[in-house]
């Protein structure tokens, strides 16, 4: 976060100016947005100021620094960038000032006699000897506590502020700190201010060390090395990694953060002893975990293994049989490892189900969920994300959930009403697209899972792994400790689909064919383009132009960039800012630090919010903008979600998104850059994800060397988690044999 910009003198539109609080025009609880009307000390003319306030009460004095802005609708105003809050000298003023509502039970008449009896003294009684009110007749106990506890707050808010802007911290932050800490607020952020670092959303290691400075805490600080060594865990655990081995992470916080490397081994000990890491060795490889990741890692293997030794509550008197029947009443006729998928699920307690595209996945899901059908088995169907469920649901006629709402999120409680205590009503749980659980969805899922279940794991492993911290299927299947089916063999329907056999080509290394048929309109195509300029523009011409007048498919809709990269020429912010001035060029737009939104914008959601129930990923359009009101709406599926324009940093224009982001959805049309530039995101498992999001259409454009490159780049980035095992000790001692031949070679 950067720090607030210091007020240039010469700048015709700065201002510098103090009034009262005439009306508070707007005010947003959550994160303090304000706009109001002020009376200021030498004008008799209102003006309209905007920006970050707690708790603003009409009638109280503000000091106020900013600009001058035009705003389209409702003309020139102030754009504060420092409001703080003047005490009145008078007593005219302070009877005012207590009873503009700021203290709650306070009114006129209470003002009136506070005053009458303390006089200009009255600040600093309320400040110092607040028990002084008990002198007041017609005050009793509980009307002065209730004073003395408002008055309290409302100070706290204030020194807050005070401290915190000189320090480079925004009034939108201050929001969110005090909402966090309450009326110690203050004192933590002194006592340690690198705990808004540790705790509070949006604000960085960096930003918290450069307010730490300004404090007088050095460079060897202790409290400076724990911070540097949680930011850098969780950085980690944004990259995939569920723990860290500690030599690595010594090196990165000494490294990377300038934390003295003697300091760093005595933070570890240190955030140990405070439980808020977990240091585990596992033959003679110490890991460092943040204690919530050590937890549902550990537990996970915990619930697996319980599963795994629990009977099944629906047991079949003749299990093949009954498949044998369902099967012969399928309208098509299954093969031998389709058939056994659908065995194996109806004699396990928990299975995998992995294959590529075109191999039957969908209707070994159909299969197994008519065998439990048969005998009036409760069934549930989930998956990760909105729009997998949604595909689930479409496909098997049946009402299907996404995770979250399966275990039913409480966002006051931040948990899930489903758990151990009130686990789900199934016999048979099916989640599909299993390779993007994480390891704390994979975790909190199993804890709900009644003991009797039968779990069917559903995904392609062959993909990217999950965006949160993990591999979950990929550490099942490697455990070994499940039954896996790994369906290989397309089918004659999906034979005539370049996408689906130049997909299986990419997954076996091998180079798909880049020639389009010229018999027939072909479903995959590669355009040559030599220079990152020229593919940028090809793609915004494909997705214009060409495809939906060839295809007959909706640009906005129906297709999707998919690049491996984040910036550069052919970047998902450089190609979203094409795309948007192609496709959507509308004059009236908001900026949000480097990113425009517009009406009729396609934006994805990149965290999870679950008090709005909006998902990492998920994709809507803009239907509301509303600059007056500083707030926009965004229609997800069937649903509106409004947000304000302080919690745009959870949306980021979508026409062009990263392959990483695709996981999970599918779209009649992909058109992917690849470029040799890109050769530190170049591998098989990132191209084969992209090229299996089209259904019906996909295109790459640039280098077949950038393709071959990839294609044959099997070697996946290394993530550290230990599931697997933790569900299988002997391969955990296995591992260790290689490791230390590998290191004795």
């Amino acid at each position: 976060m950067d720090a607030l910009p210091l007020l240039a003198v010469e700048d015709p539109r700065a201002v510098d100016i103090t009034g009262r609080l005439e009306r508070v025009v707007f005010h947003n609880e959550e994160n303090g947005y304000t706009v109001l009307r002020l009376m200021p000390e030498k004008s008799k003319d209102i003006i309209t100021a905007v920006g970050h306030m707690l708790n603003p009460q009409a009638g109280v004095q503000l000091h106020i620094q900013g600009r001058w802005v035009e705003n389209a609708s409702y003309g020139m105003q102030i754009e504060m960038q420092l409001c703080e809050e003047t005490l009145p000298a008078t007593a005219e003023g302070i009877k005012l000032y207590l009873a503009s509502g700021l203290i709650k039970g306070v009114k006129l008449k209470t003002a009136e006699k506070i005053v009458a009896r303390f006089g200009v003294e009255t600040i600093r009684m309320l400040d110092e000897e607040p028990d002084c009110l008990l002198e007041i007749p017609g005050l009793g106990q509980r009307v002065v506590e209730n004073i003395k506890t408002s008055w309290a707050e409302h100070r706290g808010i204030r020194d807050l502020l005070l401290f915190l802007q000189p320090h480079g911290i925004s009034p939108a932050y201050a929001v969110r700190i005090y909402k966090h800490y309450g009326a110690q607020a203050l004192a933590i952020i002194k006592e340690n201010p690198y705990r808004m670092a540790m705790d509070i959303r949006g604000i960085g290691f960096v930003t918290a060390d450069a307010a730490a400075r300004k404090l007088g805490f050095m460079e060897e600080h202790p409290l400076r090395a724990q911070a540097a060594v949680l930011y850098a865990l969780q950085k980690l655990t944004e990259e995939g990694h569920v723990y860290m081995p500690e030599a690595l992470l010594c090196a990165q916080v000494a490294e990377k953060l300038n934390v003295p490397a003697e300091l760093v081994p005595q933070a570890l000990g240190q955030l140990e002893l405070e439980e808020r890491i977990v240091r585990e060795s596992l033959h003679d490889e110490m890991g460092i975990y943040l204690r919530r990741y050590h937890h549902c890692e550990s537990k996970t293997a915990y619930y697996v293994r319980r599963l795994l030794g629990s009977p099944k509550s629906v047991r079949f008197a003749d299990a093949p049989a009954v498949v044998a029947e369902v099967i012969q009443a399928l309208p098509i006729q299954l093969a031998a490892e389709q058939k056994n998928a659908v065995l194996t699920a109806a004699q396990s307690k928990m299975m995998v189900l992995t294959g590529g595209p075109g191999t039957g996945k969908t209707t070994i899901i159909n299969a197994i969920i008519k065998v439990f059908a048969e005998v009036r088995a409760k069934i549930l169907l989930a998956a990760p994300t909105g729009r997998a469920a949604k595909r689930m649901a479409e496909t098997s006629g049946r009402e299907a959930k996404t995770i979250h709402r399966l275990l039913e999120y409480r966002p006051q409680e931040d948990g899930f009403a489903r758990n151990e205590d009130n686990p789900l009503a199934c016999a048979l749980l099916v989640v599909d697209e299993a390779s993007m659980m994480d390891t704390t969805l994979f975790y909190y899922l199993l804890k709900a899972v009644p003991l009797g279940a039968t779990v069917v794991l559903v995904g392609d492993v062959h993909q990217l792994p999950s965006v949160g911290a993990g591999n979950v299927l990929g550490d099942i299947i490697a455990s070994g400790v499940l039954p896996v089916v790994e369906l290989t063999e397309i089918f004659r329907q999906s034979e005539e689909s370049e996408i689906i056999c130049n997909a299986h080509l990419i997954n076996r290394g091998e180079v798909p064919h880049l020639e389009a048929s010229k018999e027939r309109l072909s479903d995959f195509y590669f355009i040559r383009r030599s220079n990152a300029q020229d593919v940028a523009a090809m793609i915004v011409d494909l997705v214009k132009n060409h495809i939906p007048r060839r295809f007959k498919l909706d640009p906005v809709d129906d297709i999707q960039v998919l690049t491996p990269m984040h910036k550069g020429t052919v970047g998902a912010a450089n190609l979203n800012a094409l795309l948007q001035e192609a496709l959507n060029p509308q004059h009236q737009h908001i900026k949000r630090m480097d990113r425009t939104f517009r009406l009729h914008d396609k934006v994805m959601q990149i965290r999870n919010n679950y008090e709005k129930d909006i998902y990492n990923g998920d994709v809507g359009r803009i239907v509301i903008l509303d600059i007056a009101e500083r707030t926009l709406t965004v229609r997800f599926d069937e649903r509106n979600v409004p947000y304000d324009f302080e919690e745009l940093d959870e949306l980021v224009p979508a026409y062009a998104i990263s392959i990483h982001k695709s996981q999970g959805s599918e779209y009649p049309a992909v058109v992917i850059p690849l470029m040799t530039q890109h050769y530190v995101m170049l591998q098989r498992n990132l191209v084969y994800t992209g090229v299996t999001r089209g259904k019906k259409l996909v295109i790459l454009v640039g280098e077949a060397k950038a393709l071959a490159m990839a294609v044959k780049n099997n070697r996946m980035r290394k993530r550290y988690t230990r599931l697997a095992q933790r569900l299988n000790p002997e391969m955990a001692e296995a591992l260790a044999l290689h490791k230390q031949g590998e290191a004795e070679a």
